[in-house]
């Protein structure tokens, strides 16, 4: 490679140049995974199952995370699993996909927020934003539920969503099949867009492509061990036999944990950055009023989307300010009406109660003119009498 010609689209422009020894920039790739190493990994995983009913006091669907701290080698790995409690126990299961939208949003907003801050920390953030989506289907046999149609439809724009049928020890391996096209068939017509393993790098391209034809993997779950041989493995008993987790004739866990963790786990996190997430920061750059392009479709810088948006802000601000100032002086002239109304009350009433004293000592005068009057023809009288 050292005596190859090496040529580099960089641009327009660009050239081929000759190497004539070993430069070092070969190296890269390792110096990317000793950084990558050093600074560990982070996975999150969000299952959905429909499970045990819960308490009947809980209003809807909670989503509680348990993170831990894994190391294999010398690589580490914080892994944190999300679990939706009371999922599909409510009577009305219309809204029991809304929580989970609204999880999954609440980390790309906290992710977004973060690479909004002027001074950003995004080497040490923890990335909580959801990497793969484990829809556990119930082992029926027969068709898909409605809810299951819904969420997963819900979600398919905003996680990578990976179908797996829950308990499939509980159905024959005909009828697994058979329930594995069903699945499959429902949701290419209702339009559902699962996460379909990379077959575009050649090193994975084969194991990929054959693990998708056995989408939805059938799972089976145990936390009890059992000795087989020699050993002691995961497993379930029956009274009619044992069915081993890590068998790959018994089911498909291991293709599951093989295609999730060894083979794909960087593509979902780069699926999740470069897609979902992408998406989202997109639409709320937009609702923000960002944009890439003016209306002329020439390039439209952060300053020229930060001026107008300022600009646009300023121009709201004044308009409520005027709105508000008119309100102010409309409320002051209802108040001063409101006052003169009052004012011309008072005087009327007051002058209806003069007009009422007036008359009143009127009466009172002719009433003492009257008494007085009569005092004095009493006197005359007595008067009168006392000559006689």
């Amino acid at each position: 490679m050292a005596s190859t010609e090496i040529a580099r689209q960089a641009g327009e422009g660009a050239r081929a140049v000759p190497l004539s020894g070993h430069v070092g920039f070969d190296s890269m790739p390792d110096q990317l995974v000793n950084k990558s190493v050093n600074h560990g990994f982070c996975f999150n995983i969000l299952c959905v199952v429909e499970g045990d009913p819960t308490q009947h006091n809980q209003p809807g669907v909670t989503l509680k995370s348990n993170t831990y701290e894994l190391q294999e080698s010398n690589v580490r790995l914080k892994l944190t699993v999300v679990n939706t409690v009371g999922f599909g126990d409510q009577i009305n299961k219309e809204d029991s996909y809304k929580p989970i939208v609204e999880f999954i949003d609440a980390q790309f907003e906290a992710y977004l927020q973060e690479e909004l801050k002027i001074k950003r920390t995004l080497h040490n953030y923890h990335d909580s934003r959801i990497h793969a989506c484990l829809y556990f289907i119930a082992p029926t046999g027969h068709s898909l539920k409605s809810l299951d149609l819904v969420t997963m439809k819900k979600l398919d724009s905003k996680v990578n969503i990976i179908p797996i049928i829950a308990k499939s020890d509980a159905v024959s391996k005909s009828e697994l099949a058979k329930f594995k096209i069903k699945i499959t068939s429902e949701l290419v017509s209702n339009g559902v867009q699962i996460y379909q393993f990379p077959t575009d790098d050649e090193s994975v391209a084969e194991i990929n492509s054959t693990m998708n034809s056995h989408l939805p993997f059938a799972v089976v779950g145990s936390t009890e061990e059992v000795k087989m041989g020699n050993k002691m493995v995961k497993a379930r008993q029956y009274p009619w036999g044992t069915v081993q987790v890590e068998n790959e004739n018994h089911c498909d866990f291991v293709k599951l944990r093989e295609m999730l963790i060894r083979v794909n786990m960087e593509d979902l996190r780069e699926q999740t950055h470069a897609r979902h997430y992408e998406l989202y920061r997109r639409c709320k750059l937009e609702e923000m009023g960002f944009k890439d392009t003016d209306p002329d479709s020439k390039p439209f810088s952060l300053q020229e989307t930060y001026e107008a948006k300022r600009n646009e802000f300023m121009g709201e601000l004044q308009k409520k300010e005027e709105e508000m100032r008119q309100m102010f002086v409309q409320r002051v002239k209802e108040k001063e009406a409101e006052l003169k109304e009052a004012e011309k009350e008072l005087h009327e009433k007051f002058d209806r109660l003069k007009k009422l004293h007036q008359d009143e000592k009127k009466k009172l005068e002719e009433k003492k003119k009257s008494l007085d009057d009569e005092l004095n023809m009493f006197k005359q009288k007595r008067l009168r009498q006392s000559y006689c």
